[in-house]
């Protein structure tokens, strides 16, 4: 079974009036991303043990361990790369209510919310990504991981939504200033609607 490089949700440039453009699109999801399942299929077919796993096996197979490590970073960024693209829409910022009431009920506001997810993403030092996800006793929690770590690997729970720190995902519209990008994606690209229809699947 090989992995393939899935296909964006929306065209490249569709998100170029809200300050991700084509070029960015095309440089992080054509060469970064497909690179990874590339490297990946290479990886997975040396190794009789791991064929025929899915990509969450190979996460949870491979975590912690380092004779597997290659394995984990090149599957890792594989599903978050994902996940990422589901995370981003040309019409993104607007909150639905049944998520404004759950991010009100477990942070204090959306505000709050908005202030937790900017920390932690211009907190993750070097390369890495910031995550909202609902842990197993049902709260909505800020989380951040470093270069390909996933909560799909830590077990720290179910992803809603997750925003790219690595430098690749915003140099080119945004040089290094994070913050910007990051205040960006919140009000302007962020698919709260895919995160309000995985949050009411639970």
């Amino acid at each position: 079974m090989s992995f393939v490089l899935p296909p964006l949700p929306f065209a490249p440039g569709a998100l170029a009036a809200h300050g991700m453009c084509q070029e960015t699109l095309e440089l992080h999801h054509g060469k970064h991303h497909n690179a990874y399942v590339t490297a990946l299929n290479g990886l997975v077919e040396k190794n009789d043990a791991l064929k025929g796993k899915s990509l969450e096996e190979l996460i949870r197979t491979s975590y912690g361990r380092e004779d597997l490590q290659p394995v984990f970073n090149n599957a890792g960024q594989h599903w978050n790369h994902s996940v990422f693209w589901e995370s981003l829409s040309p019409t993104g910022g607007g909150i639905p209510g049944v998520l404004e009431k759950k991010l009100t009920e477990d942070f204090g506001s959306v505000d709050k919310f908005k202030e937790t997810f900017k920390a932690a993403a211009v907190g993750q030092f070097g390369s890495g990504w910031a995550w909202l996800v609902l842990t197993r006793d049902g709260k909505l929690k800020v989380t951040k991981t470093l270069n390909a770590s996933t909560p799909l690997a830590t077990g720290e729970g179910k992803v809603l939504l997750v925003l790219d720190v690595w430098e690749h995902a915003y140099y080119v519209d945004f040089r290094n200033r994070r913050p910007d990008f990051i205040d960006n994606f919140l009000s302007k690209l962020a698919n709260y609607e895919n995160a309000a229809a995985k949050l009411q699947k639970t």
